[in-house]
């Protein structure tokens, strides 16, 4: 009976702790969305005061991605040798702060310096949130798990619109900025009620947080560029749906929205909804089923956006395509925590899913060209490739087969 009750007393503590967790990987990655959002609710007012041409203003996000690289990589290494909880709250100060400190800036290489710094800190925060959940739960929950993180992050993005809706239009664009120091909030949470994992507590100390243990092996080395490739295609097919799409559809088709925030909240609708039933999916039946699935329906879904002659059918094919398109980001937090050990999971998180930030976020200047020199069907056939090309990469994984991927699903 005595055990009984303390079997139960240990239970009811370890859900109380997961929802501390979970509260704080989904807050964290829900305002770190917002912060970044910010700046493209932002930039317009922006490039109008400092009189801004296209490429600086668009060196402005660049700038922040390889801000997000640098950061993944370096905080992945400290989170990996030193401990997630005081890395992770260290991110946080970091995007928090330099977001806003934009409040102050009166020149571009201001700027430049605090999207810069922002990024870094941003670029750290994710990867470390994914690994703690990882190492606070089994790991068959994790695809359920990270689903909230995703979910969270399209909240932060509705409300970055929100303030930006109130805020801009009353006050300017650098009060928006101060909003920034919000997750501020969390890292007090963080520090009195999460610890380090006895997973982390007990790995190797040798081989901890070293960029190089992702290419140790020849299968390794595959498996991290297959990854890192299917994180820019992920990348990618996002910016595509959520920079160019409206302004496609509304120009080459001629439909007319009533504000980009309509077709914002669609799309993060069917974003949202994709990200629960893909996390599900990956929980029951494997990794590889589950890209496989999204991967090819979002390779013939952007062709749906072609189809519609009205505002209701733009709105739904947004949905849909981004229910499919974007239902796979927060899997690959879930994923890479399966695949490295604790030693480097840290570092793992981050640089994959950094480069694929960097990289893929050259996908607006690819869809610009292309549109410049070509047509819209052209736009949808370059998209459709990407995602088929990673289809191809994702079977090539051979730790993604569903034999192997369940096999990291015992605990």
């Amino acid at each position: 009976m005595q055990q009984t009750t303390a079997v139960k007393q240990h239970q009811n503590r370890l859900t109380s702790y997961q929802g501390k967790v979970v509260a704080s990987a989904t807050a964290g990655f829900g305002l770190e969305n917002m912060d970044v959002m910010f700046l493209s609710f932002a930039l317009s007012s922006i490039i109008g005061e400092l009189h801004l041409n296209g490429s600086q203003a668009g060196l402005i996000s660049s700038i922040t991605n390889v801000g997000m690289l640098m950061g993944g990589v370096i905080f992945g290494m400290l989170a990996d040798r030193f401990g997630r909880i005081k890395t992770f709250t260290y991110t946080i100060f970091i995007f928090a702060f330099a977001t806003a400190a934009m409040f102050f800036a009166s020149n571009l290489t201001t700027i430049y310096i605090c999207r810069f710094f922002a990024g870094i800190g941003a670029g750290g925060e994710y990867g470390i949130g994914m690994t703690i959940l990882a190492e606070s739960f089994k790991k068959k929950d994790m695809g359920r798990i990270s689903s909230y993180v995703g979910v969270a992050g399209q909240g932060g993005a509705i409300l970055a619109a929100v303030l930006a809706a109130f805020i801009l239009p009353q006050f300017g664009w650098r009060a928006l900025f101060l909003f920034g120091l919000i997750p501020v909030l969390i890292t007090f949470f963080v520090r009195h009620h999460l610890k380090e994992s006895k997973a982390f507590e007990t790995s190797k100390h040798d081989g901890k947080g070293q960029f190089k243990a992702l290419f140790a092996t020849r299968q390794l080395t595959h498996q991290t560029l297959g990854l890192m490739f299917m994180a820019i295609v992920q990348i990618a097919g996002y910016f595509g749906l959520m920079n160019w799409l409206p302004a496609i559809m509304q120009k080459q088709l001629g439909l007319t929205i009533a504000g980009s925030s309509t077709w914002m909240i669609s799309t993060i609708i069917g974003m949202s909804a994709g990200m629960l039933t893909f996390g599900w999916v990956l929980d029951k039946l494997g990794a590889r089923l589950a890209y496989g699935i999204f991967l090819l329906a979002s390779a013939v879904s952007v062709y749906i956006l072609t189809i519609p002659t009205n505002t209701m059918m733009m709105l739904f094919a947004g949905a849909l395509v981004g229910y499919f398109a974007n239902g796979m980001f927060a899997g690959y937090g879930a994923v890479v925590s399966h695949l490295y050990p604790t030693e480097v999971r840290a570092t793992a998180n981050n640089v994959i899913i950094n480069v694929g930030r960097a990289v893929g976020g050259f996908s607006s200047v690819v869809i610009g060209f292309i549109l410049d020199h070509y047509n819209v069907m052209a736009v949808m056939i370059f998209l459709s490739l990407l995602y088929l090309m990673s289809f191809v990469v994702m079977m090539s994984i051979k730790n993604l087969r569903r034999r192997e991927y369940l096999s990291f699903n015992r605990d």
